[in-house]
């Protein structure tokens, strides 16, 4: 087998493993969204849940996220939920008008410098986590997803 056979070959298989990581436990976090109810990530226990970390002035972040409800809206009565970190400096001023627009369902909070350090200090948003029904990190995407792309990273968690 021919050099480029062989690293077309390795390329094709590591293409397969973009999205899945060695299962490491989810920085715990508890915070508020707009109306003052608290999310804390180890209370979602026995959920498959997806960290989202996105921006309103993101464009990539906001192509996504009707997607993003389609796919929770058809999952979340069987163990989906999202969470939503918003990391507008503006805080909720901005963010609560976004989230009525774009008519997100799921819970929204605000998310920090220390949060995004906890998650592995990622450099770019949209950055999504899976974390399994045991509170394991088991998959993570940078940029933009498609829903078709979203759908598949999670289901097979369910």
């Amino acid at each position: 087998m021919s050099s480029l056979v062989r690293l077309l070959i390795i390329g094709l298989l590591a293409q397969g493993m973009v999205g899945s990581v060695a299962a490491k436990q989810a920085p715990n976090f508890a915070l508020k969204t707009a109306d003052g109810k608290i999310v804390e990530l180890k209370q979602l226990a026995g959920k498959v849940v997806v960290v989202n970390f996105w921006a309103t002035w993101c464009g990539p972040c906001r192509a996504e996220i009707p997607g993003m409800l389609e796919v929770y809206g058809r999952y979340k009565g069987k163990g989906l939920e999202i969470i939503g970190i918003s990391l507008d400096r503006q805080g909720f001023t901005v963010v609560t008008p976004f989230v009525q627009r774009m008519k997100i369902d799921y819970p929204v909070v605000v998310g920090d410098n220390e949060l995004v350090a906890a998650y592995g200090n990622f450099s770019a948003i949209p950055t999504t986590f899976v974390v399994d029904k045991k509170g394991n990190i088991v998959g993570v995407h940078t940029g933009s997803m498609t829903k078709e792309q979203f759908e598949q990273m999670v289901k097979q968690y369910l």
